[in-house]
């Protein structure tokens, strides 16, 4: 069964796999691009957060809280998630791999800054890979262009990643189709892209750099689902 793929804006993406489903840094509720998403609907089996930035854990919290998932993510974030009264939080560290039983996760670096919304320290930026018996691909979380990157494809086969497209904060268009190159993996799914104004692209423009450059670039609709 292929994964199915649903966007509810900016970062955030639940993927469905394996009988289970995933959600990546939640931010809904803040963003007004994505006042179409009932956040009550969403109810995932684990949610995977990258960084501390109030737009990749708005609405973390609440969510974990509602649908008892587990969440995974770097001490310091499972720490400020317990701290707020979530349970079955499960820390890891960048480097480190955990046996989900539908799946296996790896944590990577991301280059990127990290902190909560009230400035505190929030540990390293990381990404995920995410291997099944299905699929297997990256999330990047915010980053920059790096080359540990060319790592990933020393152990691991993409079928699709996840990379911030927007610039400004984190990779734009040109460097995240040399990041495809370097996880050599063809099939990329935008993100972090048009929800503020310095990060709003061109559509056309990024589809054709990104076609230039032999790589598919999927721009998801918010609300939507696609599979892959």
């Amino acid at each position: 069964m292929r994964p199915k793929i649903t966007y509810y804006g900016h970062s955030c993406f639940s993927v469905q796999i394996g009988g289970k489903n995933m959600l990546f840094d939640p931010f809904i509720s803040p963003n007004p691009s994505a006042d179409m998403v009932d956040i009550s609907t969403i109810h995932p089996d684990v949610m995977l957060i990258t960084h501390g930035h109030g737009d990749h854990v708005s609405d973390a919290v609440s969510i974990a809280k509602r649908s008892e998932c587990s969440v995974i993510a770097n001490y310091e974030v499972t720490e400020w998630m317990a701290s707020q009264g979530v349970v079955n939080c499960l820390p890891m560290n960048t480097g480190g791999s955990l046996n989900l039983g539908f799946c296996i996760l790896k944590m990577v670096k991301a280059e990127h800054s990290s902190s909560f919304p009230d400035g505190s320290y929030a540990g390293n930026a990381v990404g995920f890979i995410v291997k099944s018996d299905q699929t297997c691909f990256y999330y990047s979380g915010d980053t920059a262009l790096t080359l540990d990157m060319q790592l990933i494809p020393l152990e691991f086969s993409l079928d699709f990643a996840f990379l911030p497209i927007g610039d400004n904060f984190t990779m734009g268009v040109n460097d995240a189709c040399k990041a495809a190159k370097l996880i050599n993996c063809n099939e990329i799914i935008g993100m972090h892209f048009d929800t503020f104004p310095p990060i709003e692209i061109d559509h056309n423009k990024a589809k054709n750099t990104f076609k230039e450059n032999d790589v598919r670039l999927i721009l998801p609709v918010i609300n939507q689902t696609l599979e892959l």
